[in-house]
């Protein structure tokens, strides 16, 4: 008979990054799911993606009408496919690679060593989700939303595992019409 599996509760934490430049971000948001400290069971990113999409559709009721959720490369590529197998949703990657594709937007990460990110296959009318593992200034998919929307495409909220409180993205996010939802928050409430 299989084993029945206790699934520890998501947690995020911040910690200094050691041997930054000056232009880099001094802090790195870790959590439960990027296996930096323990092995993680596929059972705890099922259920984080199946708490994550619930939020969603609390707080974004048409959710279900998306056309795709659009992960970022590194980071938001676990959080994607786990959120899209609970929605049963498709879902695309931005990537830090410029290729000859169509549909190609390109946007930035202000805080990384390698700006440039791109969304291929991006067409006018098609509605998203945006996902990410960790957010913070909020900046990068601020100016993704910009750019989607400049295609023609309709981002329709911004999905994360871990939201820092402290550094402004709610708001930022906000003001451009697209609420964020979180797993967790670290950081000062908002």
């Amino acid at each position: 008979m299989p084993e029945t599996l206790a699934v520890p509760p998501f947690s995020a934490r911040i910690v200094e990054r050691l041997g930054v430049g000056p232009a880099s971000r001094r802090e790195r948001v870790i959590h439960s799911l990027d296996g930096l400290e323990d092995a993680v069971h596929p059972d705890a990113l099922t259920s984080a993606g199946a708490q994550l999409w619930q939020r969603v559709l609390a707080e974004v009721p048409d959710a279900l009408s998306v056309d795709f959720l659009l992960g970022l490369d590194a980071g938001g590529i676990l959080p994607t496919v786990s959120l899209a197998s609970a929605a049963g949703l498709p879902y695309k990657i931005a990537w830090k690679l410029r290729l000859p594709l169509d549909g190609a937007v390109r946007f930035t990460e202000p805080h990384a060593m390698r700006t440039d990110v791109f969304a291929y296959g991006i067409a006018p009318g098609q509605r998203m989700v945006l996902v990410d593992d960790e957010i913070t200034t909020g900046r990068t998919l601020a100016d993704l939303t910009r750019r989607l929307r400049e295609a023609g495409a309709a981002p329709v909220a911004a999905a994360c595992l871990v939201e820092d409180t402290t550094q402004g993205a709610h708001a930022l996010l906000a003001d451009l019409g697209i609420p964020l939802i979180a797993l967790t928050t670290i950081g000062e409430e908002r």
